[in-house]
């Protein structure tokens, strides 16, 4: 049986366009979602996801109105095929019941994986060029070294170090490693 879903990004946008491709391309049942790709919460999907069963397919008009990411999309496609159920994506012409099809979503695998190794790469490459220009990295510290010079002479002239934590709007853990630092 194959089953369709269609998302449109908000309100007053009209899925008809994907309803009548799903329609047409053989769909029994549609569900359809009004939400961003970001929302995580797509009530649709999810009954539709629960409805496939083994030798079922889920189509989609494109890739995008499924998958937030390409990292989730891969996930959910793995899921299904886990599953027993098909894939079918009526713009990319991906269909993953057919050799070729299998073979394209292996691709996109692929191309998704260099994606995420190169942008590791880029983040670590910066993250080293940054630290050579003498950027700090990390959460800034929440006591100035001025801050840190006066608790130091307060607990000097005998004052509770809770006092002085409150005094400065921290907690004693976070003035006893300022004080160590």
């Amino acid at each position: 049986m194959n089953l369709g879903y269609a998302r449109v990004s908000t309100e007053d946008q009209n899925p008809d366009l994907q309803l009548a491709a799903l329609k047409q391309a053989g769909c029994t049942r549609l569900f359809t979602d009004k939400a961003t790709g970001a929302h995580v919460k797509r009530p649709e999907l999810t009954k539709c996801l629960k409805a496939l069963a083994k030798d079922d397919t889920l189509v989609v008009w494109k890739l995008d109105r499924l998958g937030r990411s390409l990292r989730d999309l891969i996930g959910l496609l793995d899921d299904l095929k886990a599953r027993g159920v098909a894939f079918r994506s009526l713009t990319e012409a991906i269909d993953t019941a057919t050799p070729t099809g299998r073979a394209m979503w292996q691709m996109v695998g692929i191309l998704a994986e260099l994606e995420r190794s190169l942008i590791q790469e880029r983040t670590k490459a910066g993250r080293l060029a940054a630290v050579a220009r003498g950027v700090k990295m990390g959460r800034k510290p929440k006591l100035s070294p001025q801050q840190i010079a006066h608790a130091h002479k307060l607990i000097e002239q005998g004052e509770h170090h809770d006092i002085v934590a409150q005094s400065l709007n921290v907690s004693r853990r976070t003035l006893y490693r300022a004080l160590q630092g």
